[in-house]
């Protein structure tokens, strides 16, 4: 049986997607977690997610074996994390949203917590400024699905200290995960790199040029993407990836991040990719 981690109690704003995901990851690696959502309606959709990514990982063998899974706590009040070592902020990707959330969260722990924020796209710089520690504050960028996919890009602020960094990576060591650290910028490597492209993407199927399928058979076949970009677009939320390009047209201007007509109308009528059960594809619901 592996060693049991000690000292770890991490905080997780917010309940989607991602944040079940990452959830599911600290859970299955012994550590406790505290999930802080908007209500308990939420909170009852996030604890069935978080406990059938849970299982869907162990099935697969990807977290450490003997391991006894963590303890969940699920809450509507954000005080409730106080005695967090660390809070991985993990709300939907809007600046306006974000920034709420960590003034609450930054005003709620203790000095000395690493506040990190999961964000794909906003600058470390522009959410420092809605904190009480700037120093405190860096970005993690988790894949989807966090379990599944071992390297984590870690972005640090202008104002990031060394201590805070050191935290986080010892974090992400406690859960096998692998970091790569970059610079502050809009989007960062792997949003700036990947988004884009999925937008491409979506407007050569909008514009005509070839199927939903016939994309991604191209680039898994020519150019070794593993699922295909349209596919990999249903993966991360199609909501979430258009909020993303907004938000790096908006301060890049590159016209490839302007999130194209295909992309907005499916966001439109609700095709938000698998956690909807239709985007590019179409799923069962699960």
């Amino acid at each position: 049986m592996s060693e049991e981690p000690t000292g770890h109690l991490v905080a997780i704003l917010g309940g989607g997607v991602m944040g079940s995901g990452i959830a599911a990851l600290v859970l299955g690696h012994g550590i406790p977690v505290v999930v802080v959502d908007v209500d308990e309606e939420t909170l009852e959709d996030a604890r069935a997610r978080i406990m059938h990514q849970l299982r869907h990982a162990q099935l697969m063998g990807v977290l450490p074996a003997g391991r006894t899974p963590g303890q969940l706590v699920t809450t509507v009040a954000l005080p409730n994390v106080v005695e967090a070592t660390a809070v991985i902020e993990a709300v939907t990707e809007s600046p306006e949203v974000k920034a709420k959330v960590l003034t609450e969260a930054s005003a709620a722990v203790r000095p000395g917590t690493p506040l990190i924020t999961n964000t794909s796209g906003i600058p470390i710089s522009e959410l420092a400024a809605w904190t009480e520690r700037p120093e405190e504050l860096l970005g993690t960028h988790f894949m989807n699905p966090p379990y599944l996919i071992e390297m984590v890009e870690v972005s640090r602020g202008p104002q990031t200290s060394e201590a805070t960094v050191e935290a986080l990576v010892a974090l992400l060591t406690a859960l096998n995960r692998r970091s790569v650290l970059v610079q502050d910028a809009p989007g960062f490597v792997t949003s700036r790199l990947l988004h884009p492209m999925i937008n491409t993407a979506a407007r050569i199927v909008g514009e005509g040029t070839a199927t939903v399928e016939a994309v991604d058979e191209l680039m898994e076949g020519c150019l070794g993407h593993p699922t295909g970009p349209l596919r990999t677009a249903d993966m991360i939320g199609l909501d979430n990836l258009a909020d993303s390009l907004a938000a790096l047209y908006e301060r890049t201007g590159a016209e490839e991040c302007k999130p194209c007509d295909l992309l907005l109308a499916k966001v439109r009528d609700g095709e938000l990719g698998r956690k909807s059960g239709r985007g590019f594809y179409a799923y069962g619901k699960e």
